[in-house]
């Protein structure tokens, strides 16, 4: 089981000192800022992008003041951390999530487990020849897609629960290093009512954060795992039918970037949407982060691009000041241009 302390150890380890600890509270929750996405990237930390929406920030704090008191992790400015030799030590034996894909699965991740919880009820109560029982989800868009799945599949409706069965144990059985207990103590089926998330924890001993961690490792894990093998899992593979991916830009980027498409400059771009230059910089970094084939050479001199990588990857950091104090030539805007577009690549 991966400890929940073990990926904010991973995070400080890559962020290195060069954000506050709330940089790191804000990608865990999710938080669609151009500065959390950015960050997402450039210290290669998208996996665990929104993967603990619930975390509040009492907890948070919790935790780091857990780590700090067992000498794992050091202060190096204010709410900065790194990690101590410790740290490092404790890191290098333990383990970090391994399926976990925030960045890709988190916009459908609980979309994924209505279907399967109301798949498995129905499903179950069919099996059983009963007709009467309450729905355990009441989203109307999974209705309907079980509507349309128990329309079109080609499996005999009394065979459905066996091939279910079948399907899950084969996708469960593959991985040693998850405890199917977390999902299965949650399932609702013929006169058996699942357990809720906090009720799970506590038969599990383990805190409601680690279990939210556990619960969303395994989801990932099935959507993988089904997704390399639709064939093969004819039931399941029903389950990733039509979701949708989320827009990687922020509402308000993208009213940017459909200016910017029809020829208008930053300038003109700040004054039509009486936004701050700055702002509609943000939004550009966010074009080089998440529009595959954005330039960024009309913002930034190919040759100025070069020295900012040579100088990030030199001194080993991401922090804009340290590298404008080398480069003064490049404004803070063209550092974060090129750090969005490229500085995820690794140094060596």
């Amino acid at each position: 089981m991966c400890k929940m302390e073990n990926i904010l150890l991973y995070c400080l380890k890559q962020i290195n000192g060069e954000r506050t600890i709330y940089s790191i509270y804000h990608l865990l929750n999710g938080k669609k800022s151009s500065q959390t996405l950015q960050d997402a990237h450039l210290f290669s930390l998208k996996k665990f992008f929104r993967i603990l929406d619930p975390l509040t920030r009492e907890t948070f704090d919790e935790m780091i003041n857990n780590i700090v008191e067992k000498k794992l992790v050091e202060p190096c400015g204010e709410q900065r951390y790194k990690l101590t030799n410790a740290g490092h030590d404790y890191l290098t034996n333990e383990s970090l999530p391994k399926y976990i894909n925030g960045w890709r699965f988190h916009p459908y991740t609980l979309l994924v487990w209505e279907r399967l919880s109301l798949l498995i009820q129905v499903v179950s109560n069919i099996t059983f020849q009963e007709s009467k029982y309450i729905p355990i989800q009441k989203n109307t868009e999974v209705h309907n897609w079980l509507k349309v799945f128990l329309k079109r599949t080609s499996i005999p409706k009394q065979k459905l629960g066996e091939v279910l069965f079948l399907e899950l144990v084969a996708c469960l059985e593959q991985a040693s290093d998850i405890n199917p207990a977390v999902l299965v103590y949650r399932l609702t089926g013929y006169q058996q009512i699942g357990l809720t998330s906090m009720q799970t924890s506590k038969m599990l001993n383990i805190d409601s954060v680690q279990y939210h961690l556990e619960f969303t490792n395994i989801l990932h894990y099935l959507i993988q795992f089904v997704e390399n093998d639709p064939s093969r899992f004819k039931v399941l593979s029903s389950l990733l039918a039509n979701l949708q991916q989320e827009d990687s830009l922020t509402l308000s980027s993208r009213k940017t970037w459909i200016l910017l498409n029809q020829g208008c400059s930053l300038e003109e771009i700040a004054r039509i949407r009486n936004l701050k230059i700055s702002t509609i910089e943000d939004h550009l970094v966010e074009f080089a982060l998440n529009v595959e084939g954005f330039s960024i050479n009309t913002y930034v001199d190919v040759d100025v691009q070069r020295k900012i990588l040579e100088i990030s990857r030199q001194q080993e950091t991401r922090q804009l000041k340290v590298i404008r104090d080398t480069l003064k030539t490049a404004s803070y805007f063209q550092i974060r241009l090129v750090l969005a577009k490229y500085g995820e690549r690794k140094w060596n």
